[in-house]
């Protein structure tokens, strides 16, 4: 964390950092996205494949960068509760602010439902798996049921997002495009440079200032990720999907929630396992979170199915649901719970 050791060590400072740097993601993000979906567009793919897989990676980027930040600073644990707690924020808050947003029901298609929920709910099962592997063949001391994930584990989840890139790349040769008007290419090109660059920045920032806010308020690294570094990667994800919904492009607003996860489950957490080379996985601590992100799945998934479309009143389900969510992990940061038996 190189930019965040030259701040001083105060809590003021750290919380104003996270403002900050939110907000630098934000820019950055903007800057990223809007690139990524006029060069979709210029490329001639399809609207489904735009929200699942190009806008969906460009707004992922950055929790992808949160945790390679985080294992080069030797804080995967923030990084990996960071995706998991992002995970869920996009599958309860982003559906229910852009529900909110629409004059009518937000809806979904059978392709969104029985191909894109589909697919994700492979990933989250994947990837409990590959933490079931590392308890079972790397065991380690410490906490109970703590396990080693190793690089050659971090390949499963990472081959199983080349699958979907070749079942999204076969989607997009049987799609008849329709290419739009002159489109800047190397303009957008430098902007989404630029994006790039001001969510390395932002990110940076945002690790080490929320690592040290946990530190001062004995916050477990897993759950300070799961929540207020969740929440500020997520903004650039929520943005580009309320904006789509308000323009009444709802698959594109659904695809980039449920593209976005899948990218965060398959690709960011094995990356930073790549880059740190191994991570302790906390079983009793990460099934349970994972537990909860499959409930907000199934949740999401049966209002969708219902009609096909998500109604306002589910839309406050929802957020009614993350609610829940954030006071649970205040419950267990203060002990007033003790589901996670490791906190």
């Amino acid at each position: 964390m190189v930019l965040a050791d030259l701040l001083p060590d105060v809590t003021a400072v750290h919380a104003a950092t996270v403002a900050v740097a939110t907000g630098v993601v934000w820019i950055g993000s903007g800057w990223f996205e809007r690139a990524a979906e006029r060069l979709s567009a210029h490329y001639g793919l399809p609207a489904a494949i735009q929200g699942s897989l190009v806008v969906a990676v460009g707004s992922s980027f950055p929790e992808l960068a949160v945790v390679v930040v985080s294992a080069l600073g030797g804080a995967l644990d923030v990084g990996i509760g960071s995706i998991v707690g992002s995970a869920i924020f996009n599958v309860l808050v982003i559906p229910a602010l852009s529900g909110v947003a629409t004059d009518d029901s937000l809806d979904a298609s059978r392709t969104i439902v029985y191909k894109e929920a589909q697919f994700y709910m492979l990933a989250v099962s994947v990837l409990v798996l590959t933490f079931a592997l590392a308890v079972i063949y790397y065991p380690v001391g410490g906490p109970a049921l703590s396990g080693t994930v190793t690089r050659p584990l971090a390949a499963i989840p990472l081959g199983l997002y080349g699958l979907y890139l070749f079942i999204q790349w076969q989607d997009v040769g049987d799609h008849d495009p329709h290419l739009p008007g002159d489109v800047a290419v190397r303009q957008q090109w430098i902007r989404f440079v630029a994006g790039l660059a001001a969510i390395l920045l932002g990110v940076e920032l945002l690790v080490g200032s929320v690592e040290s806010l946990a530190a001062t308020f004995g916050v477990p690294a897993f759950l300070a990720g799961a929540t207020v570094l969740a929440a500020a990667s997520s903004l650039p994800d929520t943005l580009v999907s309320v904006r789509a919904a308000r323009d009444g492009n709802s698959l594109t607003t659904l695809g980039n929630v449920l593209g976005s996860n899948t990218f965060d489950l398959l690709v960011a957490i094995p990356a930073g396992v790549l880059v740190a080379g191994v991570w302790t996985v906390d079983f009793a601590l990460a099934i349970p979170m994972m537990g909860v992100l499959t409930l907000a799945t199934i949740l999401l998934f049966a209002f969708l199915r219902t009609d096909l479309s998500l109604s306002r009143p589910e839309a406050y389900a929802l957020a009614t649901a993350y609610i829940a969510f954030v006071v649970w992990v205040a419950a267990e940061t203060v002990g007033a719970t003790d589901v996670i038996t490791s906190v």
